[in-house]
């Protein structure tokens, strides 16, 4: 059975609109912006909770320190490129705004293949209860889960 155009269309429009929503609400300013707090003070809210979550202890300090620089590194590399989409929200072309989420994404993805390397290096240092908090942490986006009785 063939596709008609028609199908085809409405598939493209569809996830193009889809994509279109995710980018709108994972850069638009919201909740996570509506503190104001600079970009500096949330990465560093996000180390320091991730620290206490994680239970680094003394020993693991100095590779929490490099996992914690790679953090602020990425933060400063990718806040201007969401603080310009966001400035230019309004005037930007469909082809700037897709310009504009790529290289968000391209910057995104590079951070997170700096930041792996060192966060493993972390990892395998930990117990077996600081690991299974770290695949919690990772697998929620921080997001922790209520504990059932």
């Amino acid at each position: 059975m063939e596709r008609n155009s028609h199908q085809f269309t409405y598939a493209a429009a569809r996830a193009f609109a889809a994509a279109v929503l995710v980018a709108t609400i994972a850069f638009a300013p919201g909740p996570v912006f509506a503190a104001k707090a600079s970009s500096e003070d949330r990465v560093e809210t996000r180390i320091k909770d991730m620290h206490a979550k994680l239970k680094i202890t003394q020993a693991q300090e100095e590779q929490w320190a490099k996992v914690a620089q790679v953090m602020r590194d990425n933060e400063k590399t990718i806040e201007p490129l969401i603080k310009a989409r966001v400035e230019n929200a309004k005037t930007m072309t469909a082809v700037d705004d897709l310009k504009s989420y790529a290289e968000i994404t391209d910057a995104h993805a590079d951070g997170i293949k700096k930041f792996t390397p060192v966060f493993e290096t972390l990892y395998a240092s930990m117990s077996e209860a600081q690991k299974k908090e770290a695949d919690v942490l990772f697998r929620r986006g921080g997001k922790m889960a209520k504990k059932s009785k």
